[in-house]
């Protein structure tokens, strides 16, 4: 069988979510199965280190699409060109995209429909490209994959895909992630928060990941208690709204807030595995992969108990009201002043992240792609 496959997310030193997602599945898919060949379609010139077997021929279409009149003209006129000339089996999209002008059957991977609950989280031309083609690309797809069971139900309840269409996939975590020395970890915390004990976040600064309020909470945990914990952030100013400048603006212990931009998974390992613990108190997640990071990492988490969070930790992670900062607060509380309910969470996420691999990931998403391929 040929296959052709949205690849424009593998961007060499910044893979995201998505784009962990695609190179994780896709590298184990490719070489696990040489019966089959794979077309790669970037939308800039590639890294090789992409090109994970012999069974992927490259193909590299302009315009480069990050930006919804560039979605539209790749995805509505360079790929049903480029479809027309491969004539595959199948076009397998693991970003959600598809292309209505073309007749090749075709399969997609939707995350999370985040814009369809917090449109206003979105600048207008996305989050309208987004409302518009969205419910057209699952109408289109003949199989949909997701990475939750939450998501299967959100899909199922906001464009009536039939249930046995839509198969979930979950998602793994890089085995880099896991336990570092405890004298590499006072290291660690002498670089980034000058030898004081830290709460961390991870992900990109979206209004959606719910800074505004856990600043409020840091805040608010920090005058209740005295503790001296600091809270470490993680990720790309992509959408530092004025909401969150606000909240990050009127809080008393600001400077005791550190901003480290995007690390590589190495040393993100050794951030996330010397924190007390990872707070991860969005409003709305498909998944929540910096869960399971922290998971491997033996560091104790903090999590929402809304959309797919409570399903992807179990009862491994701490789950606060992400709507309430007295209850994030309460939970930074909790989980810095009592040392054996960090224990209890550590020794519960052993168990819990046996259940997600990408190699799970990559099994599943074939089976999934071996029935679109049938049907």
């Amino acid at each position: 069988m040929k296959i052709a496959v949205n690849t424009r997310l593998l961007l060499k030193n910044k893979l995201e979510g998505i784009g962990w997602f695609s190179y994780e599945t896709l590298r184990r898919i490719t070489t696990s199965h040489p019966e089959h060949q794979f077309y790669f379609i970037f939308d800039r010139k590639y890294d090789e280190s992409f090109i994970f077997s012999d069974n992927i021929t490259p193909v590299v279409t302009p315009p480069q699409a990050r930006h919804p009149v560039l979605y539209y003209l790749w995805f509505e006129k360079s790929i049903p060109r480029l479809l027309k000339k491969i004539q595959p089996d199948l076009f397998f999209s693991p970003d959600g995209y598809l292309s209505l002008s073309t007749d090749v059957k075709s399969m997609n991977v939707f995350h999370d429909l985040n814009f369809e609950h917090y449109p206003d989280d979105l600048p207008y031309p996305e989050r309208t490209f987004y409302r518009h083609y969205f419910p057209r690309y699952a109408k289109k797809a003949v199989r949909i994959a997701t990475v939750s069971e939450f998501s299967k139900r959100d899909i199922i309840n906001q464009y009536k895909v039939p249930a046995e269409n839509i198969d979930v996939v979950y998602n793994g975590a890089n085995e880099r992630y896991q336990p570092i020395p405890d004298d590499d970890k006072v290291m660690v915390r002498m670089k980034y928060t000058q030898g004081k004990p830290y709460f961390v976040f991870v992900g990109a600064l979206h209004p959606r990941k719910n800074l505004a309020n856990l600043f409020r909470a840091y805040d608010l945990f920090r005058q209740e208690t005295g503790h001296d914990a600091k809270l470490l952030i993680v990720g790309q100013k992509k959408w530092w709204t004025k909401n969150i400048k606000e909240a990050y603006d009127s809080m008393k212990f600001s400077h005791d807030v550190e901003f480290c931009g995007r690390l590589e998974p190495v040393e993100l390992n050794r951030v996330i595995s010397s924190a007390m613990a990872m707070v991860y108190v969005s409003y709305f997640e498909g998944f929540g992969i910096p869960i399971l990071e922290a998971f491997y990492c033996e560091t104790p988490v903090i999590t929402s108990n809304v959309t797919s969070m409570p399903e992807v930790a179990g009862d491994a992670a701490f789950l606060v009201d992400p709507f309430s900062v007295k209850s994030i607060s309460e939970g930074l509380a909790q989980v810095a002043g009592d040392p054996s309910l960090r224990d209890e969470l550590v020794e519960k996420a052993r168990i819990r992240r046996q259940a997600f691999s990408w190699q799970k990931t990559a099994d599943r998403l074939w089976d999934s792609i071996e029935k679109a391929l049938h049907d």
